[in-house]
């Protein structure tokens, strides 16, 4: 998987896949014009962004600040793997077999991970973390070095969602797997501060967490949000393509920042944990754009996993927006679903290949 959450002083997590296109204009007339206001700061290991517009007399800056924040402490609080005291950790060490309560909040993301994990038939899964841990892309230090066999086959016996199971407000393991949110939880957190937003009478904002994003309403001249998909490069940050959001997610998994090399084979960072191994399908990166960004999260590293043709062919069957950027021989080739393609800005904005 990609992105794990984590905090502390250290940072190796990937740089945001997307770039910003957040762009103040001026407005003829004499009505009071709606004003910016940006909230940023490190949370997860990585950064957040929020870009917001209001014209109340009455907007309270610091309190907005800190509610934001509040947010994302909160989910941090309850999903990191890297914090002994966090929800999810005292899940991690709860015994086999024993009924534990978890809030509403981890719930929520258990059962939406579940469901993506059933939908990708396990190329979305929870307990990826063995495997990912082993590869050296989890929270210890990096290795670079390819596990032997016995180790492999080690990890993958302890990775499996079907032995999570949730049941009214209770999580009980049928054998002794680790949970990882890392896939998920940076979506969710967006979510968590889009809603706090909405819920304080905001309506037009943009919310980034590591390169996951969700927009509402709009900018003062009426034109909707615009993200730029980067180009899959690791030497420059360019765009590949220009979606205009409206009141929609999107998040964006790839392998062009987190990888090594041993012997002249390049491994990425996204296991697939099916196989307990580094992804080779060639995928160098995917967006999706959903109604929520847990979601669109879970299902970009969902079809990373499974590939082109595989993740098309469910995309298509469930109605899902998804972007692909395909390594070729020489360069890239995109293929996107049909439900992809009411979201591209016109052609002011072409596709750079």
């Amino acid at each position: 998987m990609t992105g794990r959450l984590k905090t502390g002083p250290v940072s190796r997590v990937l740089a945001p896949f997307l770039l910003l296109t957040v762009l103040l204009v001026s407005l003829a007339g004499c009505e009071k014009q709606p004003e910016a206001h940006r909230f940023r700061g490190p949370i997860f290991g990585t950064g957040y962004h929020v870009t917001l517009y209001t014209d109340s007399s009455d907007f309270d800056r610091e309190a907005i600040d800190a509610g934001i924040l509040a947010e994302l402490e909160r989910v941090d609080a309850l999903m990191s793997t890297y914090r002994d005291d966090s929800e999810l950790s005292r899940l991690n060490r709860a015994p086999v077999g024993v009924p534990m309560f978890v809030s509403p909040a981890t719930a929520e993301v258990l059962r939406e991970s579940l469901r993506i994990a059933r939908l990708s038939e396990g190329a979305f899964d929870v307990t990826v973390g063995p495997a990912v841990n082993l590869w050296g892309f989890g929270p210890q230090d990096r290795l670079d070095k390819v596990p032997d066999d016995d180790a492999l086959a080690a990890a993958l016996a302890r990775i499996d969602f079907r032995a999570l199971h949730l049941d009214d407000g209770q999580l009980t393991k049928s054998k002794p797997v680790y949970i990882d949110l890392s896939g998920i939880a940076k979506g969710y957190a967006t979510d968590q501060v889009a809603e706090y937003l909405e819920a304080q009478g905001i309506e037009d904002y943009l919310v980034e967490i590591g390169g996951e994003i969700r927009t509402h309403g709009e900018k003062p001249d009426g034109s909707p949000w615009r993200v730029a998909v980067e180009k899959p490069v690791s030497t420059e940050r360019s765009v590949q393509r220009v979606v205009e959001l409206g009141n929609a997610a999107v998040a964006t998994s790839g392998d062009y920042r987190n990888y090594f090399e041993s012997n002249g084979i390049r491994y990425s960072h996204t296991i697939d944990p099916r196989t307990g191994r580094p992804i080779d399908n060639r995928v160098a990166s995917v967006s999706v754009i959903a109604e929520r960004c847990a979601t669109a999260d879970a299902l970009a590293t969902a079809f990373t996993v499974m590939g082109a043709k595989a993740g098309l062919e469910l995309a298509e069957r469930e109605n899902i927006a998804v972007y692909f950027i395909v390594r070729t021989d020489d360069d890239f080739e995109t293929l996107m679903s049909p439900a992809f393609e009411p979201y591209l800005a016109n052609s002011a904005e072409e596709e750079n290949q």
